[in-house]
């Protein structure tokens, strides 16, 4: 697939804001023609008068639905298919993490979140993929996380739904190869999004901005690689430690990291 993406249609999930609408902006502006979903629509229609008034180009498609729901993965398959829709590359960026211990959280969003960043991603994949394998051409990004490669206490769902997404991509890259489908695993750090909104939780002032994580995503992409870790490069090296040290001493320093950040007397203030 070239730099521009010409030709392509993608389908991106989260689009609405933050990182998910920094891809179907960056994407847009490489000449795709993009899908987007969320559950908001009428954030879904800013961005897609974003993209209408910057880059022009072929129109961007609004679909609304909750990939978090148990019907809603379906509800969003139904949706491309009576609207002719064909996917070539499709970016499951949609995500949310709870943050703070784990016992003294709300349970709801943390099963939420597993449904979203785990049900939902397996959900779309499973179906478009075949489609793609069956043309033989296309590609998935999945939206990992510098999380993955390590468990976080005090992000204990989180960390381990990123940790799903990193093994699941990786094997399936592999049953992939030779397809003519490409599957990359992308895995940001911290970013200059609204995360950890409605929680006392901030995220911290070295994280990327949306926009630079997109775009180097799509770089990644665009060169096949196996992996694309967009970001700060501290962001790879912090991944480094965690392959090589005892896991009990892994889980250790992560959550000292995390209560010097205050993730450990987290509280909602909405």
């Amino acid at each position: 697939m070239r730099d521009d993406y010409r030709g392509v249609t993608a389908l991106v999930t989260g689009a609405s804001k933050g990182l998910g609408r920094a891809y179907a902006l960056e994407l847009a502006r490489r000449g795709a023609r993009v899908i987007l979903l969320a559950r908001s629509v009428g954030d879904l229609r800013e961005v897609a008068a974003q993209i209408r008034e910057r880059h022009g180009g072929p129109e961007a498609e609004v679909i609304a639905g909750d990939l978090a729901a148990a019907d809603g993965p379906e509800r969003v398959l139904r949706e491309l298919r009576d609207r002719g829709l064909t996917v070539d590359l499709l970016v499951n960026n949609a995500g949310m993490g709870s943050a703070g211990p784990f016992l003294s959280r709300p349970l709801e969003p943390q099963l939420r979140s597993v449904a979203l960043n785990v049900s939902g991603l397996l959900a779309l994949t499973h179906a478009i993929g075949a489609e793609l394998v069956a043309r033989g051409s296309g590609g998935i990004i999945n939206v990992s996380s510098t999380a993955a490669f390590q468990p976080l206490p005090h992000q204990a769902s989180y960390a381990a739904t990123k940790a799903f997404v990193l093994s699941f991509t990786e094997a399936l890259a592999e049953e992939l190869r030779g397809t003519g489908v490409h599957v990359m695993a992308a895995h940001p750090g911290a970013i200059a999004t609204g995360f950890f909104d409605s929680t006392s939780a901030t995220i911290g002032p070295a994280a990327d901005e949306p926009a630079t994580v997109a775009a180097h995503t799509l770089d990644d992409y665009a060169r096949r690689r196996a992996a694309s870790y967009p970001g700060r490069r501290v962001n790879r090296a912090m991944t480094w430690a965690a392959r090589l040290l005892p896991r009990t001493v892994v889980a250790r320093v992560a959550g000292a990291f995390n209560r010097r950040l205050g993730l450990d007397k987290v509280v909602d203030i909405a």
